[in-house]
Formats: structure tokens, C-alpha cells, sequence
């Protein structure tokens, strides 16, 4: 059986009848800059178009300080907020001609490590992450080689460049809402506590509930994890310690309310009077007879700031503004007086 073998530079040249260098000149496009005859040229591209010859971004990269690379690190694939931001995002880079390295941690900070780890070796230009991290020591650190843009989730008060949604005042204005129209119980269903995602979206809640005047109960608050198994887990021991289905229940992510969702179809629920809202919003809510209003974020918006941003700091620019908080938008598909 035959070996597979990448065609080189060596193997134009000796194809071409040219010298190596001279290969090389012409398919770098200085072939005519360096008065390389038209013939010559055109001999090497035509044969380098017979077998498909694509240059190794590794030899470039050595002549060369880009990589043309950046890296992503995200908590997960299947969260659809994170899904739709990398998609964004890898558009900007493959209309920008650069290629986009995505590393999942799921909310691991020594997976984190890792990933970053491995995608440095590989010479990226720049990194984006939705860190798991308590604080922002390592990115300092790194920060210190090649610039560093966190999204998503703010690290303390570090000073390191920042694209986020705004989760509080929208989230205090839908709760606000909901509280409005009577419910005297709205429950709370979070990630983990340790990642200011659940903390900003947990303060939201509690500030809707306190502009109209319904004083939260700490039973209310349950906190999982932000895959849909925990949103199933939490609404099953709920149920079953209510004995029936909560006033209203606020997701703080999509994740959750996915695994409500599928708790209340296979137990034949979803008719029931129970207010559903959410953080994060998803194109199916559209489709459902059970109607969820969301806050909506734009990831195309976070994935563009990331982007110009990351970009602007590779290319040694200091950008305008560098902690950024975008908005939100309110998504009504139940509430009756949206307007407070």
C-alpha cells in the first residue's frame, strides 16, 4: 500500500526544473518582484496547481511573527450561546483569512490549563477565553506574551480587555415584571455560584423582586450546574417537594430551562399555569405552546467586539474602550405589562 506524501517546495522546484529558492519566490508571489522570468513563473504555479500544493502555515510562521491563528476557550460546545458565539466568531476570522483554535474546558480550571497550554504551543496570535477561573493571575501572566480578551464572565475587578452582556438591569427588569403580575413565588434556578454568569443573573432576580416589594425566600435560590440534566434534576426534587409545579421559575440560562422543559413534557405538565422566563434566549421558545420570556443576547455582537478588539491588541493598537458591556434585549411572549 502506497504512502500518502505531501508534496514541498523541493518537489516543485525539482519538477519545474528550478532551484529551491527560486520555487520559493514564486509561490511566496515575489516571483516577478525579483524579475524571475514569466515562463519560469508560470511553469512552477501551473505544476504546483497539478498537485494541489498548499504552503505549511508551521513554515510560514517561521518567517513570519504571526501564526495567523487565535485561540477560543469556552466552558462547552453544546451550551447554544457558546455554539452560536464560535460560529460568529469563526466567520470574522475565516472572512479575515485566519484560522480559529477552539478548546472546551467543561468548567474545569485544570482542564482550562491545559487547553490554554496547548494552544499557545501552537503559536496563536491572540486568545479569547470564558474562563473558569477565580481570578486572573494566569491570564496576567500571559497577557504578558500575547494579548488576552476575556467574554462572557469578568474575573474580579481585573483589568484585562472584557466583552460581557450586561445580565443584572435586564434580568432585574424581566423578573420585575413577572413579580408584577401577581406572583407571590418565583424560584431560581443557577449555575454554579462561583462564576459571575449565576452571580450577576442571581443579583438581577433578587433586584426585580425587591422593586416590587416580593422579598425573596433563600428556598426559592437552587443552584446546579448549567447543563440541561440540572435544570431536570432541580425541577424534579422541586416537584416533588412542592408536591406541584412552582408560580414561576426563572432559568439562568438555556441549559436549565431545556431540562425543565423536558421534565414537564414527559410528566405531562406543560399546561400548567407556571410563569417560565429565562436568561439567554433560543430560536425554538418561537415554536413552543409554552410561552418564555427571555433576555436575549446578541452573540454576534459579543463575537464582532471579541474580534476587533483582539485583533486591534495583536496589531500593537490600543482599543477605544476595553472593558465593554453590551445590552441585552427583553424577548415578551407572556408577560402582560412588559412596560414598568
Amino acid at each position: 500500500m502506497t504512502k500518502n506524501k505531501r508534496i514541498t517546495i523541493n518537489d516543485i522546484a525539482r519538477l519545474a526544473g528550478v532551484s529551491k529558492s527560486t520555487a520559493s519566490l514564486v509561490l511566496n508571489g515575489r516571483g516577478k518582484e525579483l524579475r524571475v522570468a514569466e515562463t519560469t513563473r508560470s511553469r512552477v504555479m501551473d505544476i504546483a496547481r497539478q498537485h494541489h500544493y498548499q504552503p505549511s502555515i508551521h513554515a510560514r510562521a517561521l518567517n513570519s511573527s504571526r501564526s495567523n491563528t487565535l485561540g477560543l476557550v469556552v466552558p462547552e460546545m453544546t451550551n447554544h450561546g457558546f455554539a452560536r458565539f464560535s460560529h460568529e466568531l469563526e466567520m470574522l476570522c475565516r472572512d479575515a483569512g485566519l484560522q480559529l483554535l477552539i478548546a472546551c474546558t467543561a468548567e474545569n480550571a485544570s482542564q482550562e490549563t491545559l487547553a490554554v497550554s496547548s494552544l499557545i504551543q501552537r503559536q496563536i496570535d491572540g486568545l479569547i477565553v470564558a474562563s473558569s477561573m477565580l481570578n486572573d493571575s494566569e491570564y496576567q501572566k500571559i497577557n504578558q506574551q500575547l494579548p488576552v480578551v476575556l467574554f462572557d464572565r469578568h474575573l474580579g475587578e481585573s483589568s484585562l480587555p472584557l466583552v460581557i452582556t450586561d445580565a443584572t438591569e435586564p434580568t432585574a427588569t424581566l423578573l420585575e415584571a413577572v413579580a408584577r403580575e401577581g406572583y407571590d413565588e418565583i424560584y431560581f434556578f443557577g449555575g454554579q455560584p462561583r462564576i459571575s454568569p449565576t452571580r450577576d443573573r442571581l443579583a438581577g432576580y433578587q433586584q426585580g423582586l425587591a422593586r416590587a416589594g416580593v422579598a425573596v425566600r433563600p428556598e426559592w435560590i437552587m443552584h446546579g450546574h448549567y447543563h440541561s440534566s440540572s435544570g431536570y434534576e432541580m425541577f424534579a426534587d422541586l416537584y416533588a417537594r412542592l408536591g406541584r409545579v412552582p408560580q414561576a421559575l426563572f432559568c439562568a440560562a438555556c441549559g436549565l430551562q431545556e431540562g425543565v422543559l423536558r421534565y414537564l413534557s414527559q410528566h405531562g405538565l406543560l399546561d400548567t399555569p407556571m410563569h417560565l422566563c429565562s436568561f439567554d434566549d433560543h430560536y425554538l421558545y418561537d415554536a413552543l405552546s409554552v410561552r418564555i420570556d427571555t433576555v436575549e443576547q446578541d452573540e454576534r455582537l459579543l463575537a464582532w467586539n471579541c474580534f476587533e478588539m483582539i485583533v486591534q491588541l495583536i496589531d500593537e493598537q490600543t482599543p477605544e474602550v476595553t472593558q465593554r458591556w453590551l445590552p441585552a434585549r427583553l424577548k415578551w411572549r407572556r408577560a402582560k405589562n412588559p412596560q414598568i
